[in-house]
């Protein structure tokens, strides 16, 4: 049975749109640094496992679209570069310690606002509605997926 997670990313470093431009529609998700996030990639996620695509730390954080796990973890290459900004001194390609999935957008959405979201009580519980969460990645529970697509996306 698959799954379901909200992913963040930050428009002004990949957005949908920029997805959408690459090969096959697909991204690596790099640059996590979060142990929890890591641990939902790397023991939880699984191919074909639905996503949200979320834009965060942006004027109008929301849901932009529906994606993918199109590949399942593997060891995120920006550990080791030490050009970037992700770069870990602790990680070696021997003992790697974060990892990346690879997510295929399914379809751009129109933006389902922070507002939108809390308006309705079915998604009271959503984890990245509550106070405090800051993961870049978080679990969704079925019936969340469920009514946001069917009520708040719909097959428009």
């Amino acid at each position: 049975m698959p799954r379901y997670w909200l992913m963040k990313s930050e428009p002004s470093v990949i957005s949908i749109d920029d997805v959408l431009a690459m090969p096959k529609q697909t991204v690596d998700w790099w640059g996590v640094r979060n142990y929890q996030a890591r641990n939902f990639m790397r023991d939880q996620m699984a191919v074909g496992d639905g996503v949200f695509f979320y834009h965060s730390s942006c004027p109008e954080p929301g849901i932009a679209g529906l994606a993918t796990v199109a590949r399942q973890a593997y060891p995120d290459r920006t550990q080791f570069d030490v050009e970037s900004h992700y770069f870990d001194p602790k990680a070696t390609p021997e003992n790697p310690r974060w990892m990346n999935v690879d997510v295929r957008i399914v379809r751009k959405t129109r933006l389902i606002g922070l507002d939108e979201l809390r308006a309705h009580p079915e998604l009271a519980g959503m984890r990245t509605l509550q106070k405090g969460n800051r993961l870049s990645i978080t679990p969704v529970d079925p019936a969340e997926w469920k009514f946001i697509v069917d009520r708040l996306i719909g097959q428009a």
